[in-house]
């Protein structure tokens, strides 16, 4: 992180309760940066940020649907950097109710767009997409010019957020980038319809993990800090390395299938637990294989990550097994 960057910049982060969003959030608060918090439900869930923490944000309820709080929150506050993080990201839920799917995610992110397009003080805009907003392809690894086909509502509804943001760039000189990302793990996550922390919170507990898929579906994995490490990278160099209208991948590039995962995370046998599993296979309308190069982002925002896979998983095992045993 280039702190001289950061000093005093005005940022506003969308859903900072959120996984990415908590931890982005965290790893502003040395930096000198005014942060300005926007989330639906404030306090609703189990987050890293402490009460602490809270003092030291700016913190607005309410959604990114909503037009007139968005601009109110930018304008009035003089905002410079924008990470556009909130979604609704659950698939399932995409799936039963499209309609906040496409409200939150497509909605929402023209509205920030919209609320910033003629501010002179916005340095940097992040938005937030997906490796599915690719859809299927048979080529893989997904490089950034593959084609946005989203077939499903998650997966449209990031497609089409993605053309938005470059629309806003290339139109009207908005200084966007897009970020799509491999699946995040790492401690702190506690949404757990997430594969990685319910294996995380069984191992923990001695239970069964229920596999929805057939155990099959390849992914690539990459840890929180590395995330969040290339969001800040972006935002440093949007300007100064004309990045507008650009997208970057952020993956480990070690692609896995679920069971091989699952093994890796038995094989920690941290304090003698070994994970157990049972095969469902009963999920529907989620692509079976899907990967990333970060080909681009290492040569362009000369980044990578710091960890590996191993290490990722044992630093998540152990801050798991510490939060359960304090339950």
């Amino acid at each position: 992180m280039e702190s001289k960057f950061w000093k005093n910049k005005k940022v506003l982060i969308t859903g900072f309760e959120g996984f990415l969003g908590s931890n982005l959030t965290k790893a502003l608060f040395s930096s000198g940066a005014r942060i300005f918090g926007l989330d639906i439900k404030v306090r609703r869930k189990e987050t890293i940020l402490t009460e602490p923490d809270y003092k030291k944000i700016s913190v607005i309820k309410g959604s990114v649907a909503n037009y007139k709080l968005v601009q109110g929150i930018i304008n009035k506050n003089k905002i410079n950097v924008v990470f556009h993080l909130a979604a609704e990201a659950i698939v399932c839920r995409c799936n039963d109710k499209p309609l906040n799917a496409f409200s939150s995610n497509i909605e929402g992110t023209w509205n920030i767009l919209e609320a910033c397009r003629n501010l002179r003080n916005i340095q940097s805009i992040i938005i937030a997409s997906s490796d599915k907003a690719y859809g299927s392809h048979k080529k893989l690894p997904y490089y950034e010019d593959a084609p946005l086909q989203g077939n499903h509502p998650y997966d449209v509804s990031k497609s089409c957020a993605d053309l938005i943001a470059y629309t806003y760039a290339h139109t009207y000189s908005l200084p966007v980038a897009v970020t799509r990302c491999g699946n995040i793990y790492g401690p702190g996550d506690f949404n757990f319809s997430r594969l990685i922390p319910d294996a995380m919170r069984c191992l923990s507990e001695g239970k069964t993990l229920q596999v929805r898929s057939d155990g099959r579906f390849i992914r690539d994995y990459v840890y929180i800090d590395d995330i969040v490490g290339g969001y800040l990278r972006i935002a440093e160099l949007l300007k100064k390395k004309g990045l507008s209208g650009e997208s970057f991948n952020l993956s480990n590039e070690c692609p896995l299938t679920v069971i091989e995962l699952l093994q890796k995370i038995t094989k920690l046998n941290l304090c003698g637990s070994k994970l157990s599993y049972k095969v469902l296979d009963v999920v529907k309308y989620e692509i079976k294989k899907q990967y990333l190069s970060s080909a681009k982002a290492r040569r362009v925002l000369d980044w990578k990550p710091a960890y590996s896979l191993g290490d990722g998983l044992k630093k998540t095992a152990e801050w798991y097994f510490s939060h359960f045993s304090k339950i």
